[in-house]
């Protein structure tokens, strides 16, 4: 399993107490430091967990080169955000050829795709589209997406915060 952007490793101590070989990916020392210690405070030290500080496209990049597959995808980028050389990185103009090498680094029987946006300029739609137009060009898949809000409790709506997509294969 491959989570990118992978921040203080939530979803990394997830698939790992389920049973799940991860590769935890963060552009930020700090935050790679600290999901270690989250591993280490929940009993999960001891489990096969790769802990690699990097740019995610960069490490795409060089895991596709290397011939290696993931049998899942988790993906909790930024809305923006600077490389680890200081190059500016924004969701928007990056996410299309994301998702087309996430695709490549998928193994032949995926079990899912995850996406998470925290930019209310891409919805639920164009999320399923994005995967659609790239992950479903290898696969036969359904997607399924959803926006993501902050509920408002004095008037029963909820603050649009961004979306989430799975990727069923």
């Amino acid at each position: 399993m491959l989570n990118l952007f992978a921040y203080t490793g939530g979803a990394t101590l997830a698939c790992a107490a389920a049973g799940a070989s991860v590769c935890h990916v963060d552009a930020v020392k700090g935050m790679v430091d600290w999901a270690r210690t989250n591993a280490k405070l929940s009993g999960l030290s001891d489990k096969p967990i790769r802990w690699i500080v990097d740019d995610a496209q960069k490490f795409i990049n060089r895991e596709i080169r290397r011939g290696n597959h993931y049998d899942g995808i988790i993906l909790d980028p930024p809305s923006y955000g600077r490389g680890t050389n200081g190059e500016m990185w924004k969701l928007e103009d990056c996410i299309y050829d994301l998702m087309e090498s996430c695709t490549q680094l998928l193994s032949d029987k995926p079990l899912f795709v995850l996406l998470n946006s925290y930019t209310t300029g891409l919805s639920a739609s164009v999320m399923s589209y994005l995967l659609q137009m790239t992950v479903g060009k290898r696969f036969d898949i359904t997607v399924d997406s959803q926006e993501i809000g902050l509920p408002v409790k004095q008037t029963g709506m909820a603050l649009p915060a961004g979306s989430t997509a799975i990727v069923h294969f």
